[in-house]
């Protein structure tokens, strides 16, 4: 069976080409795609190539490369020794941007009947701000920051609400993200560079400044001076990973202030759920399905462009420009 297929051959070169697909081996299913979810800033950063040496960017980014991460199909043949899986089934799987697809039955999270295609594709995105959430240790009534409201920005926000926070302050420079994100839950928006923040921040906490702050750009100018939004003691969670860390600081007050400073990435969910830590990617997935269905998450408000996989050359040249103007990015396959 013949793939279309969306490849990086080399840095800041996009194809969309053809491969062909061999039977499902065994424990395995054939997928065709409906839809898939661009993550605008980390496959940018893949096609741009620029990685510190030492980097998981470096190591994982190995043209050619196939980008994408936030798929969902339908069962179209399956391999020996599956079970629980048949022909017709939706799944959403972490696979890249291709019409035609085998994965292992292992590795796929079965979509309920509520959710729609386009709402499964946020699936690998809602784990890792669930794994960001979770990493900060949100308590009631907290004051926390969010500075970045791209996708991932924009589901901190509204796990945040979730989580019990007392206020949500969103900080961003442009303002239909800002509107976004009090459509999400956010208290507080902050029209600014992070940088120049700091003061709004304290008017709004009443001079206390946040008990967190989550830096989720990518962009490594930003650490330094969201570290300066959180009060002594206070945590900040770095759930944008940047290609270059060469160019983070931590800022002018990390020690004075005792400051934590708590990295998280996706790989950091448990592949078996223990009584410590139950939270693995399937219960995760299961959990985000669940506020879809119940209405207490909005993913659809996310939704900015849609795209042709034939039109991906133009689109990704279009995010590398300036992708302030694009949030929840789909690539349609059922023509293919």
């Amino acid at each position: 069976m013949r793939s279309t297929d969306i490849v990086f051959p080399a840095a800041r070169q996009v194809v969309v080409t053809e491969s062909d697909v061999a039977a499902p081996g065994s424990g395995e299913i054939r997928c065709r795609a409906t839809t898939s979810l661009v993550s605008t800033g980390t496959e940018s950063f893949c096609l741009d190539g620029v990685f510190d040496t030492g980097t998981f960017w470096e190591e994982w980014v190995q043209y050619p490369f196939a980008p994408g991460y936030s798929m969902t199909s339908r069962v179209v043949d399956v391999g020996p020794d599956v079970a629980g899986i048949s022909v017709g089934d939706r799944v959403a799987t972490s696979t890249p941007h291709s019409s035609v697809f085998n994965v292992p039955a292992s590795e796929c999270i079965a979509i309920p009947d509520g959710v729609t295609d386009e709402q499964a594709c946020w699936t690998a995105l809602a784990c890792t701000t669930q794994l960001g959430v979770r990493r900060a240790g949100i308590e009631l009534g907290e004051s926390v920051a969010v500075v970045g409201l791209g996708a991932l920005g924009q589901l901190v926000v509204q796990y945040l609400r979730l989580s019990g926070a007392r206020r949500i302050i969103a900080i961003d420079q442009t303002p239909s993200r800002l509107e976004l994100a009090t459509l999400g839950g956010a208290t507080h928006g902050i029209a600014a560079d992070v940088v120049d923040s700091v003061a709004s921040i304290r008017e709004i906490t009443g001079g206390q400044l946040v008990d967190v702050a989550f830096d989720v750009t990518g962009h490594p100018r930003v650490l330094g001076p969201t570290t300066t939004l959180v009060r002594t003691l206070g945590r900040v969670v770095l759930l944008g990973d940047t290609p270059t860390p060469s160019r983070q600081t931590l800022g002018p007050r990390v020690v004075a202030e005792s400051v934590s400073v708590l990295g998280i990435h996706a790989s950091a969910a448990p592949e078996v759920a223990t009584l410590r830590d139950p939270w693995t990617l399937p219960a995760m997935a299961d959990l985000y399905f669940h506020f879809i269905m119940t209405g207490l998450m909005n993913t659809d408000l996310l939704t900015s462009h849609h795209f042709e996989p034939a039109d991906s050359p133009a689109m990704y040249e279009a995010l590398r420009k300036d992708r302030s103007s694009y949030l929840g990015v789909f690539l349609n396959w059922t023509l293919e």
